[in-house]
């Protein structure tokens, strides 16, 4: 009995192997989070976790941002659907709002932990953040300069017997509700280029800010039966998910906007982006300098989505047309863009332009007659819409706007004037916002509409003067 006893271990010394054991855990992972970069403390926990899995029933499936080239929908669906999930036992977060959202943006903190439960069964989610060393970025005051980023990706654990529910219920439900709150609490922004984060990786390529430009197709002041037929297109592009893949096409609309300047192109587009609720990329093509450049961007703008080319006519010299040219007088042409036209259209029309689902591409220029006929056939600007001058049905949408009245003495004559003359909307904007008054607001307008027919008919007066001067001069050479 005695030696039974001494064979066995005491509680005492049982608690006390297990609290030395805990201590010097704690204090290996103190050291290793205070004196080891992040870039090792990932690989150490992630090498302990492998050990450790080899002898665990358990299963994790790894979900990086981005597959390949392209973003993972999964990736951000479980960003949205896990910002609803945070537990009382979750210490870190990630809090954030902009001005036209509705509610606060919650998502989980660097490498947190959320359990989640979908029919009776606990899932664990873990957000991943790896730093990384981008070489190719470049600070241009620092010749040494690199640039820390993070490669992110979620770890989903579960029971290995669970495999298939994962699969075939539990992540398509979750991508199923990741939608609907996207669109619920969806803001519309406004995405940019950004210089510094193009080439480090495809999150970094696009800054954005929310769009607060509040144009509608009700405030637009443009002809109601083109508006009408704009709404009706949109309407129709959206809903035929199904035809698309049925003919075989990219699930993608083009439209060219052309007129001259202050016509409400841009108005235009801020109101396609309010009404469908899609973001807007702005692509300004002179800022790039290689077709792989434009390919990174292109493939990471979201679904969903405005891509806009404005003043294509003069923002791309594409060297397909100018090689000859460039060729024959070498250096009477400056390096500068490598943007090809080939590989503009590719991106367009090619197999490029099916990476991503329902995206509008719209192109903007002051001057139709410009442009290459390779970039206006059907295909790649679908619909090409002419913003004319002002017309009276669009004055009165800007006096509705501007001065909010409906009717008046002088819209008669203001109406008349418009038809003779040729001003834009944002002219006309500029006369009503000058006075306080609509009175006086519609006064100066008039006297302004008076000054431009005055105008017109002086220029043409000289026109007529200088044409028979010209015809005078050729019939006196002639003799």
């Amino acid at each position: 009995m005695t030696t039974s006893s001494t064979n066995v271990p005491s509680a005492k010394a049982i608690l006390s192997t297990a609290a030395s054991v805990a201590a010097s855990v704690m204090l290996v992972r103190t050291i290793v989070q205070d004196f080891l970069p992040h870039e090792l403390q990932d690989y150490v926990f992630s090498g302990l976790r492998k050990f450790f899995n080899q002898f665990s029933s358990q299963l994790t499936i790894v979900i990086e941002e981005f597959d390949e080239l392209t973003n993972n929908q999964v990736y951000e669906a479980a960003e949205i659907y896990l910002g609803n999930k945070i537990s009382p036992n979750t210490q870190t977060l990630r809090i954030s709002k902009s001005e036209k959202e509705k509610n606060l943006k919650v998502a989980m903190g660097r490498n947190e932990e959320i359990v989640d439960t979908f029919d009776g069964i606990q899932f664990k989610w873990r957000l991943v953040c790896t730093q990384i060393e981008s070489k190719g970025y470049h600070n241009p005051r620092d010749l040494n300069s690199s640039f820390l980023s993070e490669i992110r990706s979620f770890e989903l654990s579960f029971h290995k017997k669970h495999k298939e529910k994962v699969l075939h219920s539990y992540l398509p439900y979750i991508l199923e509700q990741s939608e609907s709150m996207k669109e619920e609490n969806k803001t519309v922004k406004l995405f940019t280029v950004n210089e510094n984060g193009l080439y480090r990786n495809l999150a970094d390529a696009w800054s954005s800010i929310n769009l607060d430009h509040p144009a509608t197709f009700d405030t637009l002041a443009m002809d109601l039966e083109l508006k009408k037929m704009i709404m009706e297109d949109l309407e129709r592009f959206v809903q035929r998910k199904e035809f698309y893949r049925r003919v075989g096409k990219a699930w993608k609309r083009g439209y060219l906007l052309y007129g001259p300047p202050g016509t409400g192109k841009s108005s235009l587009i801020a109101a396609m982006a309010n009404y469908l609720n899609f973001d807007i990329y702005d692509l300004e093509l002179t800022d790039l300098h290689s077709n792989s450049a434009l390919r990174r961007l292109l493939i990471a703008t979201a679904n969903r989505s405005i891509l806009v080319v404005e003043d294509i006519d003069c923002t791309v010299d594409f060297q397909d047309r100018l090689a000859e040219a460039r060729a024959a007088q070498p250096y009477q042409f400056e390096q500068g863009n490598q943007v090809t036209l080939s590989g503009f259209l590719n991106f367009i029309d090619g197999l490029w332009s099916s990476c991503g689902d329902e995206r509008i591409i719209v192109f903007t220029t002051n001057h139709k007659d410009r442009l290459d006929h390779a970039l206006l056939r059907p295909g790649r600007m679908d619909m090409h819409i002419h913003m004319s001058f002002c017309t009276p049905s669009g004055f009165k949408i800007l006096v509705s706007n501007y001065l909010q009245i409906n009717d008046h003495p002088f819209f008669t004559e203001i109406e008349e004037l418009i038809e003779k003359v040729e001003v834009t909307p944002a002219m006309v904007a500029e006369e009503l916002m000058k006075k306080g008054n609509p009175e006086a607001a519609l006064k100066g307008l008039l006297e302004f509409l008076h000054s431009k027919e005055k105008e017109s008919a002086e220029t043409m007066t000289t026109e007529t003067q200088k044409g028979e001067t010209d015809q005078k001069e050729r019939e006196d050479y002639s003799i």
